[in-house]
């Protein structure tokens, strides 16, 4: 069964970001739970910013799971990416995901790679940082394994990465490596951007895809957008995804009005 989450940031260098919830994590998943969200997507500065036993506690309150912890920190606060030509801030960026890892796997949720990707540019070519992201991918994708969950990868647009954009390269990429455990997470404002059709394009991804971010066209809550959402659904159900559609959207009139429109397209598509 498809299940629904929402986002919260607790990065203040990310502020103007699109994510639903910011800073008050307590607030976000009493919102959450009332609207009837099965669980929070976490943005952290750093694997240590949120107490653990604090978290527990809000989610047995409230009867939340985490469905994913983001490593965008890594990028926005330290400027780390994993195909930069310094190999020092290559190595730095795979620790502080696997520290990231570390921290969701308490929560059996999936840390997501995405800004820290980076780009090729300057004497790397894109063939050699493909084969340093993929490099990375084997190594952290069996690094939760070994703590007993997924790791996921996200495609990005062309106007932040210029590596892999397409869901028929993210699953390329994928299936280059020996590790099993990276999913893609396919993030429809993205796709839209590069996709010729996105519900086709979730095809292609099949079992690959392990999360959605799900959003509308204009990166405002779906619904708010003019995005046709009922394709997508359609698609989601015929490859059998069971994971979790999230809201990383931006809060737009507001957080709690982001938060409402979702669940609300979210109960009409995937209640049965």
């Amino acid at each position: 069964m498809i299940k629904t989450a929402i986002t919260v940031s607790l990065v203040k260098e990310a502020e103007g970001g699109p994510f639903v919830y910011w800073h008050d994590l307590p607030g976000a998943c009493a919102k959450a739970a009332e609207l009837g969200f099965d669980a929070v997507e976490i943005f952290a500065p750093h694997p240590d910013a949120v107490d653990d036993d604090e978290l527990k506690a809000l989610l047995e309150t409230h009867g939340l799971k985490v469905a994913a912890v983001g490593t965008g920190g890594g990028w926005v606060i330290h400027k780390l990416t994993l195909t930069n030509a310094d190999p020092e801030i290559r190595q730095k960026a795979r620790e502080f995901i696997r520290a990231i890892i570390d921290w969701g796997a308490e929560f059996n949720a999936p840390a997501i790679i995405g800004s820290m990707q980076g780009r090729f540019e300057g004497d790397v070519s894109k063939e050699q940082a493909l084969a340093w992201l993929a490099d990375a991918l084997e190594d952290l994708g069996a690094h939760a394994a070994a703590k007993g969950t997924q790791l996921f990868y996200e495609p990005l647009n062309r106007y932040e990465t210029n590596l892999i954009n397409r869901t028929e390269d993210g699953v390329r990429l994928l299936e280059g490596l020996t590790t099993d455990n990276v999913k893609l997470l396919s993030d429809v404002f993205h796709m839209n951007i590069e996709e010729a059709n996105i519900a086709d394009a979730f095809r292609t991804g099949g079992k690959h895809v392990g999360h959605v971010h799900f959003v509308d066209s204009n990166r405002r809550a779906t619904g708010m957008g003019h995005m046709n959402h009922t394709p997508i659904a359609e698609a989601l159900r015929e490859i059998g995804y069971d994971g979790y559609v999230s809201a990383e959207a931006f809060p737009i009139p507001s957080s709690d009005e982001a938060a409402e429109s979702t669940i609300a397209v979210c109960k009409r598509l995937f209640t049965s």
